[in-house]
């Protein structure tokens, strides 16, 4: 999965021959799975239609403050689609934009957009060698980049008068994946090792039967998905479940018993930067497993179980500098328990919540929690998707982490 994969990128195509590549890279970041708008000026569409880009991003294409066809619609609002957008990407980025660009005129709507927008800027220049040498788009972009916008550096090749030289537009998939790497040096969990734990563990009682829990892992899973995207690599051991993570970050490790996930969790633990331990394990096991079923005989059933390790306990008793983070979800005494479970496994955040609250616990898509620390604090938090749930506790990790 790309790093572009949901992202909302509105792309500024301008009015130059590289513009017929506009169609190529609406394509390509699609493929990537991010939400494309196209914003054109007026001369861009002499180059490549804005039916053709619609088409290709599922989205209208906008290159007008009103719609000229029809009187009573509405403007497209500069400042809504700047303020969608999680990247604006502009390519091609001819000598007339990019010199306006500098000097701040707003005679379009794609230049609104760029002076009304919020996110990362990325341009992509697009002119004859002579052009691109001329001491006034070298000003153009010593302004550009000293505002903060991101240049995707011109290629040398052949241009449109027949010279040869700089000034040629970067490939699309040149640019995409510089629009990748830039992200993914910037994103603060770059370089760290997540060890996460989701889901159930089932304890056999024969070939047919198991002791579980109601765990649908959709916490652990959250968390892992929010930090791949933040950077992390991450290694998931996932109890039985039927949810799928498919993220080039993620390495996916699927174990069925406490025993086994005791197991992987110790294998990894070693070398990661953090551990979340988001797993409900099962805190008993049978004593023994019968090889075959056990057939309804008797009016009652007896069995003996026997505790299974503990894996939180076991990793706090042996960590070094990672970072250990577990999980409590209480039904009574929910903070002092809590606390209690903090420092007896040598945690570093604990993460609670309560069966009392509504929205909270197994199988639901959202979560309440309270975030404890090692100093004792509670933050709390109201009932939340979870995704937003892990990029609260992601949050937390990264300012303690970086304190």
């Amino acid at each position: 999965m790309s790093v572009l994969n949901g992202k909302n990128i509105l792309l500024g195509v301008t009015g130059g021959i590289a513009a017929y590549k506009a169609a190529f890279l609406v394509r390509l970041l699609v493929k990537k799975g991010a939400n494309v708008k196209v914003v054109m000026t007026a001369s861009a569409k002499e180059f490549v239609t804005p039916l053709t880009l619609s088409t290709l991003s599922k989205n209208e294409v906008f290159s007008s403050f009103t719609n000229e066809e029809n009187e009573n619609a509405q403007w497209n609002n500069h400042v809504e689609l700047a303020l969608w957008a999680d990247l604006f990407l502009i390519a091609p980025a001819t000598a007339n934009t990019l010199s306006k660009m500098a000097n701040g005129t707003s005679d379009n709507l794609l230049l609104a957009c760029y002076l009304s927008a919020k996110c990362p800027v990325y341009y992509a220049p697009a002119m004859d060698l002579d052009m691109y040498k001329h001491p006034t788009t070298a000003e153009a972009f010593e302004k550009l980049n000293s505002f903060g916008n991101i240049q995707i550096p011109a290629a040398f090749g052949e241009l449109a008068s027949g010279l040869v030289g700089q000034g040629r537009m970067a490939e699309p998939d040149e640019i995409v994946c510089f629009l990748e790497n830039d992200i993914l040096k910037k994103l603060p969990l770059r370089g760290k090792k997540f060890l996460i734990t989701a889901g159930p563990t089932y304890e056999a009682l024969d070939p047919v039967r198991f002791i579980g829990n109601h765990s649908s892992g959709k916490m652990g899973y959250a968390i892992a998905e929010a930090a791949a995207q933040l950077g992390a690599e991450v290694v998931l051991i996932s109890g039985p479940t039927a949810l799928k993570l498919e993220n080039d970050f993620v390495k996916m490790i699927r174990v069925t018993s406490a025993e086994e996930m005791y197991r992987a969790a110790h294998e990894y633990f070693d070398k990661s930067d953090v551990a979340i331990l988001s797993a409900a394990v099962a805190d008993y096991r049978p004593l023994e497993v019968a090889s075959e079923k056990i057939k309804k005989k008797e009016k009652d059933l007896t069995l003996q179980l026997t505790k299974t390790k503990d894996i939180l306990a076991s990793l706090g008793g042996i960590k070094k500098n990672q970072f250990l983070v577990g999980f409590a979800l209480e039904t009574e005494n929910e903070e002092e328990n809590a606390k209690l479970k903090l420092k007896k496994k040598n945690l570093d955040l604990i993460v609670l919540n309560s069966l009392r609250d509504k929205g909270a616990g197994f199988q639901t898509d959202t979560n309440k929690i309270t975030l404890i620390g090692k100093d004792n604090k509670t933050i709390p938090f109201p009932v939340k998707p979870k995704k937003e749930v892990a990029k609260d506790i992601l949050e937390y990790i990264i300012e303690q982490t970086n304190a």
